[in-house]
């Protein structure tokens, strides 16, 4: 089956169980409070239904629009905008007649399910498949970094001991503590056996973000080419896939990153490198290696520093896995859903810049965090991802959505009146235009991307 059916399948079926959970998180505490739920909808039914079922008070349908979804409770100002209805005198079944703790309950009962669905996911996924981590012997050689990082005092080759004075599950999280996380101080390794700590600025994050470097440590690895980009320099010289460089202008090569910053201190120029033609990786890896066979090709550089070669970063042998107790499983879910929500929250200080607001994704965005292969521990992986996302998303007070709803409730529980109706159906209205541009201007950064290719 085509890899993009797949992807589309997966985020259809996903976003169906989201939605679905969703909206009952509104129906039935409304039923339980006696609310009447005029519409139950998978999907919007702009004109028509692809099927509808009216049972008691409630029609039960599929829309045809895959946007989302909706209940309509009768008495309540909705994206249905029913002037008509509201006009009435108000009903002991209509939600505006019921007390206001039970109007809140009712609009957070939808963001409650997909918070409680998202912690619930990820701990039955590490309870069925456990947890994937980096087998700690890749870092043996320290870590690779930038300019960047290295003007803080980081060399190539250290090792993370602490991050604000507390170790880390694996060196490579450093990367996302950087960036979501507020990191004062990382107490480092360097090659020669020294330690430090390094103070870094509160503004380390937007640094690195805005100069593009969303991973400044990776692990050293050896210089085998993994493979090479067609029409590049590499491949019009010959170095192939499996070819261990040696060396640079006659300079030693014994790790992928000297050899990068070679290459980038020749951009546009013609180089010499070394090399030794199919080698293994175990070979490589435990410097079992003759180079009396090595041979040198003249290569020229773009003007970006590169030559089109890549290493492969990680091997299957490097991934191993955590099981975990049904107990333990609870435990670690929890904490791995906290500080997924955490790090979601934390990384929408980067939107609101020109660089961050062009990275925002709709659909194309969500669906390509779906696997090309059909994998059921992936999918509900980023079933529970999506579930936290539009439970976030759900909770800003913006008029449309629950959490502006939940604004004007809470004014009224603080104040003890109801806001004009008027003054609901305005920023009911608002809220609707705002939420329909957002929706244009994420699926359209998706569509250029593709158009583009970035």
């Amino acid at each position: 089956m085509d890899p993009f059916l797949i992807k589309a399948i997966q985020l259809i079926l996903s976003l169906s169980i989201l939605i679905v959970l969703h909206e009952l998180g509104h129906f039935i505490p409304a039923k339980l409070f006696k609310t009447r739920v005029e519409k139950f909808y998978l999907f919007f039914d702009v004109k028509f239904s692809l099927f509808k079922k009216k049972i008691g008070d409630t029609v039960y349908g599929i829309g045809w629009l895959p946007l989302g979804g909706y209940v309509k409770i009768s008495g309540m100002i909705d994206e249905s905008m029913d002037k008509e209805q509201m006009a009435k005198p108000a009903e002991p079944w209509e939600f505006r007649s019921k007390p206001t703790w039970q109007r809140l309950i009712i609009m957070i009962g939808g963001v409650t399910v997909n918070i409680v669905l998202g912690f619930f996911i990820y701990m039955m996924v590490l309870f069925v498949w456990g947890e994937d981590y980096i087998d700690p012997s890749v870092f043996d050689d320290g870590l690779a970094t930038n300019e960047i990082m290295q003007d803080y005092g980081f060399q190539n080759g250290d090792k993370i001991l602490n991050v604000n004075q507390k170790p880390l599950d694996s060196q490579i999280d450093i990367n996302k503590f950087l960036l979501l996380r507020s990191v004062e101080t990382v107490e480092v390794k360097h090659p020669d056996g020294s330690v430090e700590v390094i103070e870094l600025p509160e503004d380390i994050g937007q640094k690195l973000f805005q100069a593009g470097e969303m991973q400044s440590f990776s692990p050293v690895r050896k210089p085998l080419i993994d493979s090479v980009k067609p029409d590049t320099p590499a491949m019009k010289a010959g170095l192939k896939k499996g070819d261990l460089i040696t060396s640079v202008n006659g300079n030693k090569v014994e790790y992928w990153h000297e050899f990068t910053e070679m290459v980038e201190a020749n951009k546009g120029e013609n180089i010499r490198i070394g090399y030794v033609n199919s080698v293994s990786e175990n070979k490589a890896l435990n410097r079992e290696l003759n180079t009396e066979g090595m041979q040198e090709v003249s290569v020229t550089t773009t003007d970006e520093g590169m030559v089109g070669v890549y290493v492969k970063s990680l091997t299957s042998s490097d991934i191993k896995t955590k099981t975990y107790t049904l107990g333990e499983s609870i435990s670690a879910g929890f904490d791995y859903a906290y500080w997924t929500l955490h790090d979601y929250v934390a990384q929408f200080k980067y939107v609101f810049t020109e660089k961050g607001a062009t990275q925002v994704g709709g659909f194309g965005a969500i669906g390509s965090l779906f696997p090309d292969a059909w994998d059921w521990q992936a999918f509900w992986s980023t079933t529970a991802f999506i579930s936290i996302i539009l439970a976030f998303m759900n909770i800003l007070p913006i008029p449309a959505l629950d959490g502006g709803h939940v604004m004007f409730l809470l004014y009224e529980m603080i104040s003890g009146r109801k806001p004009n109706e008027k003054v609901m159906e305005y920023a009911q209205m608002i809220g609707f235009f705002i939420l329909i541009a957002l929706v244009l201007f994420a699926n359209g950064n998706d569509v250029y991307r593709w158009l583009t290719g970035g």
